[in-house]
């Protein structure tokens, strides 16, 4: 982990409603992997504490971010230009490739709205002989993409693209339809989706492990600010941004 002054290189719309954000970061883009963060403040009038972004890309010397604008946070970046610096640090966390190995046939990657975010670096880097699909969910079409993704099917709660419904209900229908075999899912985005998916993988005896999503103030485990219930183990609880961000979610007890 680095901290690093990261020159921002370019700005793009993947929808109306969310945006990529790329910059420079050599040092953590050299050791990123998937699932893995970055902890950004924008600029020295920013809100104090760092946001946390998924690491979207890598290529070369460049990581990319995506992101809705939500915040004083992410307003202020996305009004920022090209050419302008980022203080990140990264890459944090653990990564989704230390839960690939074992005995399944397919990888379910299933996002919920901008929990999409560390599935394309997570599909590149993915290997072996397992098949992918994934399944995405959305409020709507401004909310979802497909870039970098295999095999994608899609739902919205409001039937613009796709199935009309929840990412739980288009992945009954596709098992329905589907020979799948045994399947991992691999998780990202809110709190009830990935409770649902939980509850729905160990009535299917399958493996759910899930990149959560938190307040992270430091992203180094010095704020202790991100603790997660944990049952089954000797811990109590655990710090999302230092034992995490991905857990096996039959460890974990999410409110």
């Amino acid at each position: 982990m680095t901290q690093e002054k990261a020159t921002i290189t370019s700005f793009r719309y993947v929808t109306k409603e969310i945006l990529e954000v790329s910059f420079a970061a050599g040092t953590i883009a050299r050791h990123a992997r998937p699932g893995q963060f970055v902890n950004i403040r924008v600029d020295e009038y920013s809100p104090l504490l760092r946001r946390p972004f998924s690491i979207y890309s890598v290529k070369e010397d460049q990581i990319s971010i995506v992101f809705n604008i939500i915040g004083k946070g992410t307003k202020r970046l996305a009004a920022m230009k090209k050419g302008e610096t980022l203080d990140v640090i990264g890459p944090c966390g653990n990564s989704f490739m230390s839960f690939i190995e074992g005995e399944y046939d397919t990888a379910a990657f299933v996002a919920g709205g901008i929990g999409i975010a560390p599935f394309p670096f997570f599909t590149q880097q993915f290997n072996g002989t397992k098949n992918i699909v994934t399944y995405i969910g959305g409020r709507n079409k401004e909310l979802i993409f497909t870039t970098g993704l295999k095999n994608t099917l899609i739902a919205s709660d409001d039937g613009s693209v796709g199935l009309k419904g929840t990412v739980l209900d288009l992945i009954k229908n596709d098992l329905q339809k589907s020979q799948r075999g045994r399947i991992r899912f691999f998780t990202c985005g809110p709190t009830r989706m990935m409770n649902a998916l939980s509850e729905f993988a160990n009535s299917i005896g399958a493996d759910c492990y899930a990149s959560l999503e938190t307040d992270m103030a430091c992203g180094i485990g010095l704020c202790q600010g991100c603790n997660v219930e944990i049952h089954g183990g000797n811990k109590k609880y655990m710090l999302v941004c230092k034992e995490g961000t991905i857990f096996d979610m039959k460890t974990v007890k999410l409110s």
